[in-house]
């Protein structure tokens, strides 16, 4: 009697402790704002339409009539170990609301004209599933933290067309009681959000009922789109909101320093610092500007203001590396390989949240076989394949974004490692330029009482460099230089670095102390 009560309580001691590991298994706390702070979240933004798409004729767009697969929720979640093994850690979701179809662009709408913002867009929903809507949303999001990866869904700024018919009262009209469009974004139009002294209720409402849908679905934090097209109070009182449900969700702004003007006379403009200090956690460096950089004083102001302006604020802030996003085209059309490259080792070498967009890890040029041509079938009242060229497509049913240059992946992932390594003396080191030899190359440096990491580029695309850069207080006698990205090892002379770049190499060394 005494041994089979011994056993019953075994068996139920063990039957508790399965059900306590599955449980924990199954248990996700957010961190991604203390993680977006430390500059620790390595983001991929990806468009789940095409995220993982069939394009078996390979002429860039999806002919579901032909058996190709657009893709969803459920078949994204194949591709998460590749995005884990990649070391990223946070993904940016482009919306998810539905999208409207009158007066739009593309075969299935932009993204960023939602139809409705509390439900899902049907077109990210597997069919064949028995799985409601929401459900395969949350298994998606579900798998992702399985892997100890974050989720931001994007919110539009404006609205479709679509649904200014059915609700006028949310838009900005003129006189003659039509609606507005904002910017040259001809399939969207201008939601009224009111004035710091006046939120519109309607629509402040229109979007706490997203952000409740989204932590309802899993959602760690939210980018909002063109955020300066509102007013501070209004994403005040909703970032308030939103953090007594969550005080670990994270608001990144898509906003810039380098932004001044609203996209319409009609809209409001809030300029960055105003929505840091509305809540918000991050925003845009001007870091898209890479691609117009001709000397090394360009890129240094451009980092030193982004490094000052973010200690101006009483609580912590941070950015994310906006060298290339869905509105940039891509690095390959522009400079070629060695952009990629330079966005890589920058974003691995300064103290900010890394940035990539779905295919730049392979060279994706984001070009369309059939881009701006007359569709055979359209789901929208557009009948050609509108796309803008060498930007990730937002308009239609495309494929799943890779590129050719499959080399650039080794790359990503060791500066995605050494990022990882170095993240504590970014965070803690001061940003010093070097002086060089040549303007149209940089050097820059991060350092700590053991060693300082030093990156170095040629700007020049064209044309290869020599190149003297002086390190001060370094002395080969008591200090090593560790490679991590170059291809010929500099010469040492008097303290400074003599070095033979090729056209837009960029150089990552290591000086570490001897011990």
């Amino acid at each position: 009697m005494k041994l089979f009560r011994n056993f019953v309580i075994f068996y139920a001691l063990f039957s508790m402790s399965c059900t306590v590991s599955f449980a924990l298994q199954d248990y996700w706390k957010n961190d991604l704002r203390t993680m977006f702070l430390n500059n620790d979240s390595l983001i991929k933004e990806i468009n789940i339409r095409s995220f993982n798409s069939k394009d078996y004729d390979n002429d860039g767009f999806i002919q579901e009539d032909k058996g190709e697969i657009r893709g969803t929720f459920l078949n994204a979640i194949e591709r998460l170990d590749e995005l884990k093994n990649l070391g990223i850690n946070t993904l940016h979701i482009l919306p998810i609301t539905p999208v409207g179809k009158l007066k739009a662009l593309g075969t299935a709408g932009s993204l960023y004209a939602a139809a409705d913002f509390d439900s899902l867009n049907p077109e990210l929903i597997d069919k064949n599933s028995d799985l409601t809507p929401e459900q395969q949303a949350k298994l998606f999001i579900k798998e992702a933290h399985k892997r100890n990866i974050r989720v931001i869904v994007d919110i539009p700024a404006c609205a479709s067309y679509d649904l200014f018919l059915e609700r006028p009262d949310l838009f900005v009209t003129n006189s003659n009681g039509e609606p507005i469009i904002p910017a040259d974004w001809t399939d969207v139009r201008l939601l009224n959000a009111g004035t710091d002294d006046k939120i519109e209720t309607n629509v402040y409402s229109l979007y706490k009922d997203f952000v409740k849908y989204m932590l309802s679905l899993g959602v760690d934090g939210i980018r909002a789109d063109v955020a300066h097209s509102k007013p501070a109070s209004f994403w005040k009182e909703l970032i308030e909101y939103s953090r007594t449900k969550d005080p670990e969700f994270l608001w990144l702004a898509e906003s810039s320093e380098s932004w001044h003007s609203a996209i319409s006379p009609q809209a409001v403009f809030t300029p960055y610092d105003k929505l840091l200090d509305a809540g918000f956690d991050g925003y845009y460096g001007s870091f898209f500007d890479i691609k117009d950089w001709k000397s090394s004083k360009q890129l240094y102001k451009t980092i030193e203001t982004t490094l000052a302006n973010l200690k101006k604020f009483k609580d912590k802030k941070a950015v994310i590396g906006s060298f290339t996003t869905h509105d940039e085209v891509s690095p390959i059309i522009l400079k070629g390989k060695n952009l990629s490259e330079r966005i890589i080792w920058m974003s691995a070498t300064l103290p900010i949240n890394s940035y990539f967009v779905d295919g730049f890890q392979t060279g994706d040029d984001y070009l369309y076989k059939n881009g701006n041509k007359l569709a055979p079938s359209s789901y929208t009242d557009d009948d050609t394949y509108f796309s803008h060229r060498g930007k990730i497509d937002i308009f239609n049913l495309s494929r799943k974004p890779g590129g050719k240059y499959n080399e650039l992946k080794n790359d990503f992932l060791l500066g995605n490692d050494v990022k990882n390594s170095l993240l504590p003396l970014l965070n803690e080191g001061v940003f010093t330029p070097l002086k060089t030899s040549n303007n149209k190359v940089f050097a820059y440096k991060f350092e700590n009482n053991i060693k300082k990491v030093i990156t170095i580029g040629n700007l020049d695309y064209e044309k290869s460099m020599n190149v003297s850069v002086r390190v001060p207080k370094f002395n080969p006698k008591r200090q090593n230089l560790l490679p991590i990205k170059i291809t010929k090892m500099p010469e040492v002379k008097r303290g400074k670095l003599i070095l033979d770049l090729n056209p837009g190499e960029t150089v990552v060394i290591i000086i570490h102390e001897l011990l």
